[in-house]
This record gives C-alpha cells, sequence and structure tokens, in this order.
C-alpha cells in the first residue's frame, strides 16, 4: 500500500480513537446536555471521513470490506448539513461502528505508529 495511503489510515484511526474516548463513560443523553462533547465528536468523525476520501482508489479496493461511501458520506452529511445532524447516529457511529473500524485497519501492515503528515 502507498505510504500516504498508510498515514491517512493512521489519520483514520487517531481519529476514530478520540472519538471512541470521548464518548467512554458517557451516555446518548451527555450528546444532547454538552456543547463541547458534540462539537469535538462532530471533528473526529469528519476527520476519519476526510482522510478516507483521501485514500487512493487500489487502497479501497484492497480494503473493501470496509464501508467506505458510508464513511465519506458521512463527512459530507456532518460538513454540508450541519444543522440537521441526526445525533443518534453521531453517537451509534462513535459507539458502535468506530471501535471495530480501528480493530480492522490496527491490522494493517505498514501503518505508522503515530500521526503524519502526508505531504
Amino acid at each position: 500500500m502507498r505510504r500516504d495511503d498508510l498515514v491517512r489510515i493512521r489519520h483514520i484511526i487517531d481519529a476514530a480513537e478520540a472519538a471512541t474516548r470521548f464518548v467512554n463513560g458517557r451516555k446518548r443523553e451527555d450528546l444532547d446536555a454538552d456543547e463541547l462533547l458534540r462539537f469535538a465528536l462532530l471533528q473526529a468523525v469528519q476527520i476519519v471521513g476526510e482522510a478516507a476520501s483521501k485514500l487512493s482508489m487500489e487502497a479501497r479496493q484492497e480494503l473493501a470490506d470496509v464501508p467506505w461511501p458510508r464513511i465519506t458520506g458521512m463527512r459530507n452529511r456532518l460538513v454540508h448539513a450541519y444543522m440537521h445532524v441526526n445525533e443518534d447516529i453521531l453517537w451509534t457511529t462513535a459507539v458502535d461502528h468506530l471501535p471495530g473500524l480501528v480493530l480492522r485497519l490496527r491490522q494493517i501492515p505498514g501503518v505508522p505508529r503515530r500521526r503524519e503528515d502526508p505531504r
């Protein structure tokens, strides 16, 4: 896999892990009550989608079991329809889907240990 794809996968892992930390020990109701949590979670999920959108077609095909269109589609929804975010979906994404994504992406050989800039 190309080096820039591996770096972007690291970015996805970092942002997904951050989102998971943000919701750890919290309840769905906290998302409604805590503006900082809501903004942090939105940003983390947007980063996941933005990094995913920059992956090469080859990387996406190599990782065909990952739902890339859903990930990038969610990013687009959060960015362009930011006033109409379904917070139940945002919460479910962070609690139910991102941990599995991290587990899958951690299996990829060559992913850098820490976040790097692909430029």
